[in-house]
């Protein structure tokens, strides 16, 4: 079963949950969430009525935490931890992954001295560790560099979209459509100025070849009165 299948199944599973909790159940539920091993998107588990009713309650904030773990990373976490729920170790590895996918959103070079930073690791052994988990559950592939010291994304699953994300996402696809268009426009004009050359190309052999007939017509005729003329 690959990931993004599990990603459904849980989502679903969760959304149902949280659908039928309030309160400190729902807190829990948001909870288990964040600790799923095989769970790594949080958007449709935002958008249920009931977690968004958590807003100005006295459970806001694990509204707060389902929020970081949709957009944040360990390192926003840290900076605020003081108002959100304490993280069990299950939850820490799944935003330090989650980390790891926003990084690679950006570079697909990935330094080992950036990544030992932003996930608190001490050490080379234990990050490559690390990484190789994260490959394992299948949320990035890629090559580990010892040499270079980085780690090479060759993939990455895409995390929630921020609020406001989605419009300058569209803004990036269109401007990438417009260039697109303006390429195929290019390839198209080349596509048919080979084609006119091609024909050329073909008009000249032929002109050149039906010159090459009239010589060998004229040499041919020279030749026979040459040889009517010797043989008179």
């Amino acid at each position: 079963m690959d990931i993004e299948q599990k990603q459904e199944e849980q989502i679903q599973h969760f959304v149902n949950q949280a659908s039928n909790s309030k309160g400190s159940s729902l807190a829990n539920v948001i909870g288990d969430a964040t600790s799923h091993p095989s769970l790594f998107a949080f958007s449709e588990i935002l958008s249920v009525p009931n977690v968004v009713q958590l807003q100005g309650t006295e459970h806001s904030i694990y509204l707060d935490l389902l929020r970081m773990f949709a957009h944040g990373t360990w390192s926003e976490y840290k900076r605020n931890a003081s108002s959100l729920p304490p993280l069990a170790p299950d939850q820490v590895l799944k935003l330090k992954q989650l980390t790891v996918l926003t990084l690679a959103e950006a570079n697909k070079v990935l330094s080992y001295d950036v990544l030992m930073q932003e996930l608190d690791v001490i050490n080379v052994r234990e990050l490559e560790d690390f990484l190789i988990e994260c490959m394992y559950v299948g949320i990035v592939r890629g090559k580990l560099d010892q040499l270079r010291r980085c780690f090479q994304v060759q993939f990455a699953a895409g995390r929630d979209l921020r609020p406001g994300q989605l419009g300058s996402m569209i803004h990036t696809l269109s401007n990438w459509l417009s260039t697109s268009d303006n390429l195929l426009i290019t390839i198209q004009d080349k596509i048919k100025w080979a084609d006119t050359m091609s024909e050329l190309d073909k008009k000249h052999k032929k002109e050149a070849d039906e010159r090459m007939e009239e010589v060998k017509k004229t040499l041919s005729l020279k030749v026979s009165c040459i040889y009517i003329l010797l043989c008179s």
